[in-house]
């Protein structure tokens, strides 16, 4: 039923959790796990403003990238040794325009994600991630609660 999961990922404790929901559904049938982290292209600009922070954009990304890198890492080793095929993204962009992006491009059966972010301000703000994704998505989308 759900061959083909997209995992979004931001490494927050409820993404975190969202992967032993996905370990879960191995016996469910599922065989490969796209593992999707966006890097906000809205927040590296802003965050090259932050008095104190001497990094230009360029900078600021390239650390958040290699930071991202190491932690898939981890999460793809972790699904490997689960049985799963694994396939890992990092995108950057809008995440909710990269996240509907890749979910064509993959053609999966259903979106696994967190219900809230790293930023909780952010999502007072401008409506959560994970609601427009739910929203917006022509798939199932699977939501772990914290």
């Amino acid at each position: 039923m759900f061959a083909k999961i997209l995992y979004l990922t931001d490494f927050s404790d409820v993404s975190n959790k969202a992967l032993e929901y996905i370990k879960k559904l191995k016996e469910a049938g599922t065989k490969e796990v796209i593992v999707l982290h966006v890097i906000d292209e809205r927040e590296i600009g802003h965050m090259s403003h932050i008095p104190g922070i001497h990094l230009d954009a360029d900078e600021l990304e390239k650390l958040r990238r290699d930071g991202a890198k190491k932690a898939m890492g981890a999460i793809e080793a972790e699904l490997r040794e689960s049985g799963f095929r694994v396939k890992v993204r990092i995108e950057e962009g809008i995440p909710l325009r990269e996240i509907l992006r890749v979910e064509k491009e993959e053609d999966i059966s259903v979106i696994v994600i967190g219900s809230h972010g790293k930023s909780s301000v952010q999502e007072m703000l401008l409506g959560s991630v994970s609601e427009k994704v739910i929203r917006k998505s022509s798939k199932p989308v699977l939501v772990i609660r914290r």
